[in-house]
């Protein structure tokens, strides 16, 4: 385990040396100042020079518009990879491998999956609809190992669920291991992380005493209602015997949020679809893929790391980059083109929702944690290739720059040289012209959007109740609220964690609560 890795840095305070401290602390601040920063300089410049702020407008709303088009393109072909994925039999193109990327391995006879299912106050049909979906996999269960870890702050719930899963689904796999996590552990942030590690740790007990290799061993860390495609753990051994470098590199299946898409209302539902495109169109862009939610890894390289850390919330994102600084920059992410099903957001009542979906976003977005982690881990490390350090630290400042500014400059902030450029400039040719040159912009994004009301049509799973047409038609329809998820769901819960890092509020973990009606 290298020196980073061997801080399990968390936060600032983490740190011993006071310089240290106010380097990592200059870092957390920094994606903050340059949101606001950018969002207040919109403001102000919009006073002073209004033409200038207008002309930035339009070139900035084009520049998303052929974005927009330029993702449209991976969106598409990352959909036709998947379904082309999805109709292969995975099993029998795995049974002709040898394997001759490194690896001890014969055949994939030898592989074994170990799946980590974390879970804190979901109900047993959830539990029980993700080891179904674990059972009807394709790939021998005699090489799957599941551990599903609870946690021991709910001791009723625990004696409860743990009794009826071991009655249903003992002797059904290789070996099913459940673990319960204490509680109050210093220095933990109670949570998906440290559930899952303290799972791991008591996982590779077990596996060293049955004396299986851990590079024949790839570990599958899912959320607790992440359902699994039939060829999941067949197409993964595929790749594992595959790639170049297996024990260096990380697998990301496509995230849907499908599972109880029919009951969840409009905002939750197109918040969801722009989640899984999102993560669609990444699989399309390899060099700057990170891990995220449910993927799949070596376990050798978590063994490497000294498994995920615990004191952080954005464990999932966390990892990547505990891998890429032990390997000095030499690790990776594959993206799969193969589909996981999860739940969309959905709570008892409608207002419920909306509160569920602004948090979860906002936990999403606290992994801008993993800026400072970056900086001062490329600082730190001087064995990373410099021209990696420059092109994964400007996607990773980018991507949670534009997450958090680009839909507010784009739908709000547009209109401010009107209001705020004086008489001078209201009788200016450009200020007659930005309305309808921004109003014809945003007509052709939503255009652009077709593609994508065209794809969630096609993704969306068959309803267990008969639905009027009307239905259909309105889930189109739906696709205009768009703007509005933008700023209220995904900006401003972004800006809103990116402000908890600026000040030093940080957060814990919040599970989503999982409600199946």
């Amino acid at each position: 385990m290298n020196y980073l890795n061997s801080l399990k840095i968390g936060k600032a305070s983490d740190l011993k040396s006071k310089k240290d401290r106010f380097i990592y602390r200059a870092f957390e601040m920094l994606p903050g100042i340059l949101s606001f920063g950018t969002l207040i300089l919109a403001i102000i410049l919009s006073f002073y020079i209004p033409f200038y702020v207008a002309l930035f407008i339009i070139v900035y709303d084009t520049y998303w518009i052929f974005r927009a088009v330029y993702f449209g393109f991976y969106l598409n072909s990352a959909y036709k990879k998947m379904i082309e994925n999805q109709k292969k039999d995975w099993l029998s193109e795995i049974k002709n491998i040898v394997p001759n990327n490194g690896l001890k391995i014969k055949s994939y006879n030898e592989i074994y999956h170990l799946i980590i299912l974390p879970t804190y106050g979901e109900p047993i049909e959830v539990v029980r609809n993700t080891l179904n979906c674990l059972s009807m996999q394709n790939y021998p269960k005699d090489k799957m190992i599941i551990a599903l870890g609870f946690e021991r702050r709910e001791k009723e719930r625990v004696k409860e669920i743990s009794k009826i899963i071991k009655e249903e689904f003992d002797g059904v796999f290789f070996k099913l291991l459940i673990t319960c996590h204490p509680e109050d552990i210093e220095g933990e942030i109670a949570g998906h992380g440290s559930n899952g590690t303290f799972i791991s740790r008591n996982a590779v007990k077990l596996i060293n005493e049955l004396n299986i290799p851990q590079e024949n061993v790839i570990v599958s860390s899912f959320d607790i209602d992440c359902c699994v495609a039939i060829n999941y753990f067949a197409i993964l051994t595929h790749y594992y015997l595959t790639v170049e470098k297996p024990l260096k590199t990380s697998y990301q299946p496509i995230p849907l949020y499908l599972n109880n898409i029919w009951q969840t209302p409009p905002v939750s539902r197109i918040f969801s679809w722009s989640s899984t495109f999102w993560q669609t169109m990444n699989q399309e862009r390899p060099e700057k893929l990170i891990t995220f939610s449910s993927h799949s890894m070596p376990l050798k390289a978590l063994v490497d790391v000294d498994f995920k850390q615990t004191n952080v919330v954005s464990d999932d994102s966390r990892i990547f980059w505990q891998c890429f600084f032990e390997y000095d920059g030499d690790y990776r992410t594959t993206p799969m083109f193969y589909p996981v099903s999860m739940d969309a957001n959905c709570a008892e009542d409608f207002k419920t929702t909306l509160r569920n979906v602004f948090k979860q976003q906002k936990r999403w977005a606290y992994g801008v944690g993993e800026i400072p982690f970056f900086l001062f881990g490329s600082l730190k490390t001087k064995t990373v290739p410099f021209k990696k350090k420059i092109s994964m630290g400007f996607d990773l400042i980018e991507g949670h720059l534009t997450w958090a500014t680009s839909s507010i400059l784009i739908f709000l902030l547009g209109w401010l040289p009107l209001f705020l450029g004086g008489e001078a400039f209201t009788h200016t040719l450009m200020a007659h012209n930005l309305p309808r040159v921004t109003s014809l912009i945003m007509t052709l994004a939503m255009l652009g959007l077709i593609g994508s009301i065209y794809i969630s049509m096609i993704l969306i799973p068959a309803p267990k109740i008969k639905q009027p047409k009307i239905r259909y038609v309105l889930m189109v329809l739906e696709w205009a609220l768009i703007p509005f998820v933008m700023i209220f769901f995904s900006a401003i819960p972004a800006l809103n964690a990116q402000a908890h890092w600026l000040f030093g509020k940080y957060m814990g973990f919040w599970v989503t609560p999982k409600v199946r009606k």
